[in-house]
């Protein structure tokens, strides 16, 4: 075999494998996204399924109707009656701008009600009152801070069954993509504002986040753990997290800051007050310990 004849093998195969790789890759996506833990995910795959069918009831019939016109109008049938003079027909226009119209009407009032009902600051209704999560995405890693807890995670969100979690998102540096497959609604994070979303999940187990934005060259790796635990676990994460991290103060967030990849998980079991405050205040840069810990101000 010639050097040429071998490259050109080993082409093919690479094209071969690179495919194969992607389509295992998009085929586990697809299968979080179909297999929901969630009433954001739920609703978000039935929007998938309904307009899939919607559009279907288009394809469908093309692909059927044109191999029936090329079986009926090849060569060898006499019985095809043919018009070359042909030009118009009223009913057919009708029908050729009638059906597309429809489906665009469908899509349009699935997005319009959509968009309403699962819009990413509007609450859960639940009868638990809502945990509040602030999250900050930085190069390349994530940190969540647990306002009223004190505590903090990297790589990490627990979150607690059955509770709806109000999440308060910003950016340390350029823009990123929050994103949950089975817990649904993928949203940005950029620096100097705050993006609200809220999720629940209603299962126990753990599930995989990630970053859905290019950031760089550690992106690849932007991926972080969500477990899923009771009320009485999340409890006592909170409280192993307090006895076992370390303080978060400007010093350590400083550190957090420096652009790493593949960081361990690991928590802080002491996070000062006003800390998601300030990083939202100065993107960018970190903030000193009198922006974290504001001084209460003289009566």
């Amino acid at each position: 075999m010639s050097c040429v004849s071998f490259a050109c093998t080993a082409r093919r195969l690479l094209r071969i494998f690179g495919t194969a790789s992607l389509a295992v890759n998009l085929a586990g996506c697809s299968y979080a996204l179909m297999d929901p833990h969630g009433p954001i995910g739920r609703q978000e795959k039935l929007i998938l399924i309904d307009s899939t069918v919607i559009m279907l009831a288009i394809v469908i019939p093309v692909i059927i109707a044109t191999l029936a016109f090329a079986w009926w109008f090849r060569a060898g049938n006499a019985k095809a009656k043919r018009y070359p003079d042909w030009a118009y027909s009223g009913r057919i226009e009708f029908i050729v701008w009638a059906i597309p119209a429809l489906v665009i009407m469908f899509l349009g009032g699935i997005a319009w009600l959509s968009s309403h009902e699962l819009d990413p600051p509007r609450a859960i209704e639940s009868s638990v009152a809502p945990l509040d999560v602030d999250v900050v995405s930085l190069d390349w890693k994530w940190l969540f801070i647990y306002p009223d807890a004190g505590v903090a995670s990297v790589n990490k969100l627990v979150m607690p069954v059955g509770t709806p979690v109000r999440f308060h998102m910003t950016s340390a540096g350029v823009m990123n993509s929050f994103f949950i497959p089975q817990l649904g609604s993928q949203l940005y994070t950029m620096a100097g504002m705050d993006t609200r979303l809220n999720l629940l999940v209603d299962a126990a187990g753990v599930y995989h986040g990630l970053s859905a934005q290019f950031s760089g060259e550690g992106f690849s790796d932007m991926t972080f753990e969500v477990a899923a635990l009771s009320r009485q676990d999340f409890e006592l994460w909170l409280d192993a997290a307090r006895t076992g991290g370390g303080t978060l103060d400007a010093a350590a967030y400083q550190t957090l800051m420096r652009p790493s990849a593949r960081d361990p998980q690991h928590t802080f079991g002491t996070v000062p007050g006003g800390l998601f405050e300030a990083i939202l205040a100065h993107p960018g840069a970190a903030p000193t310990a009198a922006q974290i810990e504001p001084t209460d101000s003289a009566d």
